[in-house]
């Protein structure tokens, strides 16, 4: 059963270099309830702490709950939905200690995967990164697309470096950290040091420089985490 498309809210917007998991088809109804709500957690529309009425949800989207039950399985298994004995499912909180030792695991991951482009990237590859740092640029004034594009310039590094490894555990982790991404830009000034950051990041790249650039991303997150803090 579709879930009705008169009660479900629109995808946030996206740019050119991300894709909506809503625009794949065909998915299992529970995948589909799953990216709604990811979405409207990522949102804010969900807050963390909030407890989740399934019933209420399951009413508005016009289906059953046992789709919707499955569908926050996975976002439990993700981290984004925490599981309370006969109370039900509440939007994960993030503790400071599970935002160090998410921004901790990033640097390590992201850094060498910084330090693996910096060795084997393309010409062709190095001129994708260095567009979308000029996108970053382009897109200080609105926080969204700041947000999107800064995704998108981690997400090519780590497709450049190519372990679907590390991808997997980047992405799980990516999910826990944006409930708690909009407190980091909100910081004066951070958008501006963040900013510079990729610059210094991407000059490492394209000198060809892997301590250097690993050496940048790991501070990237080491100062990402005391704005978000």
């Amino acid at each position: 059963m579709p879930v009705k498309s008169a009660l479900t809210k629109p995808a946030l917007p996206l740019i050119q270099y991300t894709m909506s998991a809503l625009s794949l088809a065909p998915r299992a109804l529970y995948e589909e309830v799953a990216e709604l709500l990811r979405q409207r957690i990522f949102a804010r529309e969900l807050e963390p702490g909030s407890w989740i009425d399934e019933l209420r949800i399951a009413e508005a989207l016009g289906i059953s709950r046992t789709p919707l039950r499955e569908a926050l399985k996975v976002l439990a298994a993700e981290g984004l939905v925490t599981m309370k004995v006969r109370r039900g499912a509440y939007v994960t909180e993030v503790s400071e200690k599970d935002l160090r030792n998410v921004y901790h695991l990033l640097a390590l991951l992201e850094s060498d995967a910084a330090r693996v482009v910096a060795q084997s990237a393309s010409d062709a590859q190095m001129a994708q990164i260095a567009q979308l740092q000029q996108d970053l640029e382009n897109a200080t004034s609105d926080r969204d697309r700041f947000f999107q594009v800064n995704e998108a310039f981690h997400m090519l590094l780590l497709q450049i470096a190519d372990n679907r490894w590390r991808d997997q555990m980047v992405a799980d982790l990516r999910k826990v950290m944006k409930l708690n991404r909009h407190n980091s830009l909100f910081k004066e000034g951070r958008i501006e040091q963040s900013l510079a950051e990729h610059r210094d990041i991407v000059e490492a790249l394209k000198a060809r420089q892997p301590e250097l650039a690993a050496e940048r991303m790991s501070a990237h997150f080491t100062n990402g985490l005391q704005a978000a803090q």
